[in-house]
């Protein structure tokens, strides 16, 4: 334990090159954009400190055999502050870095942390979790995909592993598929929420929104004004998700009932971070937000599923669920684990890794 030590920015060369290595299955050196986004995110926000961040295991010779890099995010749990650890990639090499591994993974361990996470665990990750005194949240663990015009959807889904299915040569026809299908079975469109409406807002304007909406949540982000903008900006930095957008949704009254924060790529795929919603509200909001997407012209829209939200989705037709990777988290604190064992807790995109170009670029 004692190689055990915070990543400085001086591992940024050995830990780029362990990501490119593992992650990318490439030999060659990584690029300075990969260290620079690595710099801007890992000890950028204005939560950070050596005691909340990345953690590397060190040999004493100079030599970064493994690595977790970890990201501070601030929380109230039942009325107190603390600063969690949200976990974006646990990587390890040869024997000297699988002896690391083991040393950081002791490091994690709940007797140790007041709350770490992740989004994005693998099975053997989950296991880890599960034997240093953490739990899986089987809900969290998963995505829901709504398809507006299947075809598409299709081909922008199986195109991530295949990118000519991506191109305009295919995607153009499937349009044209898309197109006789909505018209001859409409309820493939979403409808409308009875007396709601979808407005844009800045981005900026949805933790406004968001804060009285969460109360009923005991344990959810802070976002500080410092750590939100942050937050955005570099979530902003995503261009392959497309543009980060806002919308609000509002009922006859005008009063506002709901929120949703997402990246939209125009034609192609919205991918909704957060949703927030007035408590009892949660139909009117996730409907009006399928609705709205899909007079926007996308053919997808995806997002993590969330408890209280469940109900709500599962209405919804061409809507299907996917096991993204588990949902893990230690802590040593009893209140903690008991909130989020009976799902009264609330995370989101913005608060997970969803937005990191780790998962979606380089």
């Amino acid at each position: 334990m004692s190689n055990v030590r915070a990543m400085e920015p001086r591992d940024i060369p050995a830990v780029s090159g362990m990501f490119n290595r593992i992650f990318r299955k490439r030999t060659h050196e990584a690029s300075e954009e990969l260290r620079q986004y690595i710099e801007t995110t890992f000890f950028g926000s204005p939560l950070y400190s050596p005691e909340n961040g990345s953690i590397v295991y060190d040999d004493g010779a100079g030599s970064i055999g493994s690595a977790i890099l970890a990201l501070p995010m601030e929380f109230t749990v039942n009325g107190r502050r603390t600063v969690a650890k949200l976990l974006c990639a646990f990587m390890s090499e040869g024997k000297a870095g699988a002896v690391g591994a083991a040393c950081l993974a002791r490091a994690m361990r709940a007797t140790r942390q007041d709350m770490c996470f992740s989004d994005n665990s693998s099975p053997v990750s989950a296991d880890h979790w599960v034997a240093g005194g953490g739990i899986v949240l089987p809900i969290q663990s998963l995505d829901w995909r709504r398809s507006f015009r299947p075809f598409k959807a299709w081909a922008l889904t199986v195109g991530r592993h295949a990118r000519i299915l991506r191109s305009p040569v295919v995607t153009g026809p499937l349009a044209l598929f898309d197109g006789f299908l909505r018209q001859r079975r409409p309820k493939t469109k979403p409808g409308a929420a009875a007396g709601c409406t979808t407005h844009a807002i800045d981005p900026a304007a949805f933790v406004g929104l968001a804060e009285p909406m969460l109360q009923r949540f005991s344990v959810r982000p802070v976002w500080s004004p410092a750590e939100f903008e942050w937050l955005l900006s570099v979530a902003a930095l995503n261009k392959p998700l497309g543009d980060l957008l806002c919308r609000e949704v509002r009922e006859e009254s005008g009063r506002v009932i709901g929120a949703y924060l997402y990246f939209g790529k125009a034609r192609e795929t919205a991918t909704v971070l957060n949703i927030v919603c007035a408590a009892g509200r949660e139909f009117d909001v996730t409907k009006q937000m399928f609705h709205a997407l899909d007079a926007e012209g996308y053919a997808l829209a995806v997002g993590s599923a969330q408890p209280f939200l469940m109900n709500a989705i599962s209405r919804q037709r061409w809507l299907s669920f996917h096991h993204r990777g588990y949902f893990c988290m230690v802590t040593r604190h009893g209140d903690l684990k008991e909130a989020a064992l009976r799902n009264d807790i609330y995370v989101g995109g913005l608060a997970s890794e969803s937005w990191s170009r780790l998962l979606t670029d380089f």
